[in-house]
């Protein structure tokens, strides 16, 4: 069993082994990472999920622009550790984080991951909605969410960290 609660101070050096794990020590390398560079993750957005006492998961979410206009925020990085995966952490860690999110007036989120496995939360193409990230990305994997109807209307340009 787990627990989900929002993340502490002390649970910063755990997050990063977990996503070593998950993700490499490469992963700051990617174009997701350069967004949110000179951003701080959204406090009421960060979560862990705890088991025994363990650090089993993770979430964050950052605030960004679109077009230097439009507010909407970016998730990532979700991980669950290897050993935990398959148990439904991560989705109840989207589902519960996505739900938080539109609670605190969020109308658009984004985010690079698995198409397929995204979709059942309402992810679609984001550059097929006009959307661009400032560096590569396989364009299957650049995804965005509606959190309110008609969120995407009219909204087009680059991402950016706000």
């Amino acid at each position: 069993m787990y627990q989900i609660i929002h993340e502490r101070a002390e649970d910063a050096p755990a997050i990063n082994t977990l996503l070593d794990q998950c993700f490499g020590p490469e992963r700051h390398h990617k174009t997701a990472y350069k967004v949110r560079a000179n951003s701080t993750a959204i406090d009421a957005m960060s979560f862990v999920g705890i088991s025994n006492g363990e650090l089993v998961a993770s979430i964050k979410y950052w605030p960004l622009l679109i077009g230097n206009i439009t507010p909407a925020i970016l998730l990532g990085p979700i991980a669950v550790h290897p050993d935990r995966q398959g148990e439904g952490i991560g989705v109840k860690l989207i589902r519960d984080t996505m739900q938080t999110a539109k609670d605190l007036g969020h109308s658009l989120v984004v985010l690079v991951g698995d198409p397929e496995y995204y979709e059942r939360f309402g992810y679609v193409s984001a550059f097929d909605h006009g959307l661009e990230l400032p560096g590569p990305v396989d364009r299957h994997r650049f995804l965005v969410c509606e959190l309110i109807d008609g969120a995407l209307e009219d909204v087009r340009g680059m991402i950016m960290g706000a």
